[in-house]
Order: C-alpha cells, then structure tokens, then sequence
C-alpha cells in the first residue's frame, strides 16, 4: 500500500512521525523498567528522565527544518540526562539526531561534528583508562564511538552518496538539455539547407518561367517563331524545376517509399554541368560569355553540388536584373575552385522582383564549405565571386 502523501520523503509529517515514534519507544522503556541509568542514582526520581527524553524527540522533529536548533536541543537534553545519570532511551534517540545533523545540515556542521567526535572519542579512552587504572577503561572511548563517531560517520556516508546522487541528476538534466540544444540547432541548419534547396530548385527556373511569358504578354505583333521559342524555354524551365523538385522530395522520403517506375531519373546537380545552365540562359536571352583556367577534376561532393547552385543563382541573377549579358569564369586551383559572374546592372531598377533570399543562400553555401564570398558592384558592373576550397593540397 502507498503511503499517504503527508508521509512521503522529505515532508514534515514524516520527521514528526519519527519524533512520536522515538517517543513512545522511550516510553516503552521507561514503563517496562528497562530505562535505568548507566550509573544510577537511588536519589534522582526516574520522572526526572522523561524531559531530557522528550526534549530530545522534539530535536528528531525538527532535524529538516532546523538542522542546527536540531542539533542544540539534542545536545542540551544528552548534557541534562547525563548529568542525572544517563537513560538508555534518550541515548539512542540522540545518535538519531547527530546522522541528521550530519546528513540534512550544512558541511561545515558535519565537518565541526567529526572533529568533535573524534576528540571526544580519544578523550573518553584516555579518561577511561586513567580513572580505572587498567586498559579494560578504555571501554568509555568505546561507548563514546558508538553514540557519538558512529552515527556521524554513517551521516557523512550517506550524505556524500546523496549528494553524488543530486550531482548525477544535474548532469543528466545538462547532458539532456544539451540534446536538445543540439536536436534544435540541426532542425534550423536542416531548415536553412531546405530553404535554399527550394530556393534554387524554385525561383530559378520560375524567373525564366515569368521572364519569358512577360516577354510574351507585353511584346505586340511576335511571330509565331518568337512565341514557340518563349513557349520552348518556358517549358524546358518548368520540366527542369519539376525534375529537380522530385528529386529533392526522393531525398526527403524515408528509405523504401519511392514514388515507383514513373519517378524520373536522378537529376544531376555539379559543376560539370553547368554547361546545361550556360545553355538555358543563352535560351533564356542572357549571353553568357565562359571561360575556364585550369584544368577540371573531381570535386568534393559538398563542392560540386554549391558550386553548380552558386552558377545557377548567379546566372539567374544576370538574367533578372541585367542587361542582357554576363561573363562566367571558372578557376580551377590547386586547394579551391573560385567562381565569377559579371555582368552589367540595369538601370532604374527595372526587373523581376527578388527578396535577396538568394545571395544569402550563396553566402551560407561559401561559409558551410569555410570559402570566401563577395558580391556587390565592381568597376560598374555587379560581380559575384565565389571561392570554394577543395580539400587538395598543391
């Protein structure tokens, strides 16, 4: 059966039960006869016994609330009792006091006790010894140990082992704060990169989507020839984005759940591609001058990928807010790859609309892989510069 909630650990009603409980234990002792002194007195009353016993219990009860009154009013009713001659009960009730004092005190309390336990302990052997005139005397240390060095010894034990306990505790509660700390900041870097996936894989291919049917809309008198090449590009922009989003959603399902034979094949996404984005923006009506130094080679694969998103964004860029041009370089060196786009800035500001979600997504990119990022104007032309380290040493 559970106890009542009153006495649960740690409550007052718990310390008061153990004071009632020494109590009637006294008592039971006192009434049964079994409470004479240690060296009795035919002259002390035995009813002089019962206050020291009951000043002692009241010490039992207040040992969470008050571990120093506590330990003085237990003091205070031993010093009495022994004066008198010393009751067995009253003795006993008193080691009760001095664990408490040691385990719910502070440290300094349990400190000052052993020191005087001890003492008192080496003192009693001495005493001993010298007023009975044989080493059988001893046996006063003995007697001091066991109601007084014992119950602070077992005290400080059982307190080191709570207090390793509460330690144990904090450490879980920080190691899992810790955790979930982590878990936090991997949910964020998991939606930053989700964020310019999308951005990349989106706004991209819908910029040449809206470039072009605005182009369409707003130019009279097209021929056909120029609306089935608008309607070309437009197509190819929104098949590319389509296949590079069903990629993207591949990679975010769990293992085994594949969209089946229909899925189209995995759309590759390197630098080595970026001849396919050269061409779409030519398509597009940006004339895109490239030029390579060095020689190419494999890429790490965190490389590649921000490199081609990096082509891709500026390009883009290019397209929406330019004149119509753009100069592409790709410098292979020995430790890193850098990537610079120029082209010329539009004045008045005319152009597609952009919240500058994809210069932010090229700056995480650089700084993720520890590269270097640059975009602003330069020499009267915008010019974004990206450099990617690869890992090799030259």
């Amino acid at each position: 059966m559970r106890p009542p909630p009153w006495l649960d650990s740690g409550t007052l009603g718990r310390d008061l039960v153990l004071a009632g409980a020494s109590l009637a234990g006294g008592l039971v002792l006192y009434t049964l006869g079994w409470q004479p002194q240690v060296r009795p007195d035919a002259d002390v009353p035995s009813a002089l016994f019962l206050p020291p016993l009951l000043a002692v219990c009241v010490a039992v009860g207040l040992r969470r609330v008050a571990p120093r009154a506590s330990l003085a009013v237990g003091t205070g009713a031993l010093v009495v009792d022994t004066a008198l001659g010393s009751s067995l009960g009253t003795l006993l009730v008193y080691t009760q006091v001095l664990y408490d004092a040691c385990v719910y005190g502070p440290s300094r309390l349990w400190r000052w006790l052993l020191r005087i336990t001890v003492a008192l302990s080496l003192i009693g052997v001495v005493v001993g010894v010298l007023v009975h005139g044989q080493w059988s005397g001893a046996a006063l240390g003995v007697l001091v140990v066991l109601v007084g060095l014992l119950p602070v010894l077992t005290g400080i034990s059982v307190r080191q082992y709570r207090d390793q306990a509460a330690a144990e505790r904090a450490r879980a509660e920080q190691t899992a704060r810790l955790v979930e700390l982590d878990r936090r900041q991997a949910v964020s870097a998991e939606r930053a990169r989700m964020a310019r996936e999308l951005h990349d894989v989106v706004a991209n291919h819908l910029s040449a989507v809206a470039i072009h049917a605005t182009a369409v809309l707003s130019v009279p008198g097209l021929d056909r020839g120029q609306v089935e090449s608008a309607l070309r590009v437009i197509r190819e922009s929104s098949v590319q984005g389509l296949a590079e989003m069903r990629q993207m959603i591949e990679v975010l399902r769990e293992p085994g759940t594949s969209a089946g034979p229909g899925t189209p094949e995995v759309v590759t996404a390197r630098l080595a591609e970026a001849d396919g984005l050269v061409e779409r923006a030519r398509a597009a009506g940006l004339a895109v001058r490239v030029r390579t130094d060095g020689t190419p080679g494999a890429l790490p694969v965190g490389v590649d990928l921000a490199a081609y998103r990096i082509v891709q964004e500026s390009l883009t860029n290019a397209l929406k807010h330019g004149t119509g041009e753009a100069e592409l370089t790709i410098a292979y060196r020995p430790a890193e790859v850098v990537l610079t786009v120029e082209n010329p800035v539009r004045r008045g500001g005319a152009g597609l609309p952009g919240a500058g979600a994809g210069l932010i997504g090229m700056r995480e990119r650089a700084t993720l892989l520890a590269g270097r990022f640059t975009a602003g104007p330069h020499d009267g032309r915008w010019r974004v510069r990206a450099a990617l380290p690869t890992g090799e040493v030259g």
